[in-house]
């Protein structure tokens, strides 16, 4: 079983459902809880402000599939449905939205020809350049006064806990 300290140098089993042992009413896994959805109530709220930001009538939910296709390039709408978990109508809708915005373009698949990627136009990747710049800025403003590690720590416990809900 694996073991993580809880800060009052005790060890706590983090075994997973079936193991006989019920974390849930644990203060540790309470304040986690109490933490992730302070943090997730003001991303909600910050990924409202970013899209506004990128352009005034660009939606929330959108601003996601912008930041997707700016890291990875030309996608599929299929894989744009799936990673941002929705339907094929709800993405053709997006997309047509980015579209008449003038943020994104379809172009041909060159791997299959009856198929089209999904691609920032120029203006899509220069507004979301800037919204992201301006994005790391605030927060290094914020963690300021924190250590370069402590930032590094915990840009590695996200990404392990965001590894971890993909299971």
């Amino acid at each position: 079983m694996h073991q993580s300290g809880n800060g009052d140098g005790r060890r706590v089993g983090t075994g997973g459902p079936g193991n006989g042992t019920d974390h849930t009413n644990h203060p540790e896994f309470l304040a986690l809880e109490r933490e992730l959805t302070v943090l997730l109530r003001r991303a909600r709220a910050n990924q409202a402000e970013m899209a506004r930001e990128v352009h005034p009538d660009l939606e929330s939910s959108a601003y996601g599939l912008l930041v997707r296709l700016g890291e990875l390039g030309g996608q599929r709408a299929t894989e744009l449905a799936a990673f941002i978990g929705v339907g094929k109508a709800t993405m053709s809708r997006q997309l047509r939205a980015l579209e008449e915005l003038g943020l994104v373009a379809r172009e041909p698949d060159p791997g299959d020809g009856r198929a089209w990627l999904v691609t920032l136009t120029q203006e899509g990747h220069d507004r979301v350049r800037r919204v992201r710049e301006a994005r790391r800025a605030r927060y290094a403003g914020r963690l300021a006064d924190w250590n370069p590690r402590e930032v590094s720590e915990l840009a590695r416990l996200l990404h392990e806990l965001n590894r971890g809900m993909e299971k």
